[in-house]
């Protein structure tokens, strides 16, 4: 057994201390996971999705996350979907060879054998939008070959009028005329372990998340819920925490340097957020 395939195999130990309750669901630590957005090789970052800016090397990011304490990693192919097909295979594999936290990967995942070549990669999670949309029974395909826990529904939300958002496809280009709380529902219902939503809104903005989006998902269902698209400071940590999300993911605010994992994680604890101990 290489070193590689001995650390994946080592189950990851989590802190849960469990204080409160949400509609008949446990809470735990809140996770702090770094998003990282690839075009090609470049790590990048847009705002609503559009507009793409170059970054950097997205592996030598992805290290300082890991190594500043961040819970977990998302990586995203931008274009997949134009593509057809997922190219984060080499990027994933480099990340797993020095990174042992849990990685979701998305953009492009289409049948069990591309959610399983990506898996094999080194991912531990697989983010499915388009293909699902496209074809539902996808979600209880992958989960029923590699489980719920593998499985994560990604939604990209755009308001369409007070309290109703519609799902889009095709990184934020594609209207589904699906609304978003009802897909959630039945994402969840077809074997979807978590939901990965964005706001395409509040994406890059720096602005603050949905919080609405958020409170709306949430009371419709149980699983844990990674809030993407918004963070710039502290206050929207904490404002989208204290509506029970699961995890945050940041990348604008990260990626820019406003903020680091440290920091945020020494934030969350002094305002009582209950995170992982590090």
């Amino acid at each position: 057994m290489s070193v590689w395939q001995f650390a994946r195999s080592v189950p990851i130990q989590k802190t849960r201390i469990y204080t409160n309750r949400y509609n008949g669901r446990q809470l735990s630590n809140v996770r702090i996971i770094p998003r990282l957005d690839i075009k090609g090789k470049n790590l990048i970052k847009g705002v609503r999705l559009e507009g793409l800016r170059v970054i950097g090397d997205p592996q030598a990011y992805a290290l300082k996350y890991y190594q500043d304490g961040a819970d977990e990693l998302i990586y995203m192919d931008v274009v997949a979907s134009l593509y057809g097909r997922n190219n984060l295979s080499d990027i994933i594999s480099r990340a797993a060879d020095q990174i042992f936290i849990p990685i979701t990967v998305g953009g492009g995942i289409r049948s069990v054998e591309n959610a399983q070549h990506i898996l094999r990669s080194g991912g531990d999670k697989v983010a499915i939008n388009t293909a699902a949309v496209s074809n539902p029974q996808l979600i209880s395909d992958v989960a029923r070959h590699f489980g719920s826990q593998a499985m994560v529904l990604s939604i990209e939300a755009k308001s369409t009028s007070p309290g109703h958002w519609e799902v889009y496809t095709d990184n934020g280009r594609e209207r589904t005329g699906l609304d978003v709380v009802s897909w959630a529902q039945q994402g969840v219902s077809l074997g979807a372990g978590e939901i990965l939503l964005t706001s395409i809104d509040m994406e890059g903005t720096a602005k603050g998340f949905d919080l609405d989006l958020i409170r709306s998902v949430r009371k419709a269902v149980k699983v844990p819920i990674i809030a993407s698209g918004g963070m710039g400071n502290m206050a929207h940590f904490k404002a989208a925490a204290n509506n029970d999300v699961d995890a945050i993911a940041a990348a604008h605010v990260l990626h820019y340097e406003h903020l680091t994992v440290s920091e945020i994680r020494k934030s969350a604890v002094e305002a009582g957020i209950q995170v992982r101990t590090v």
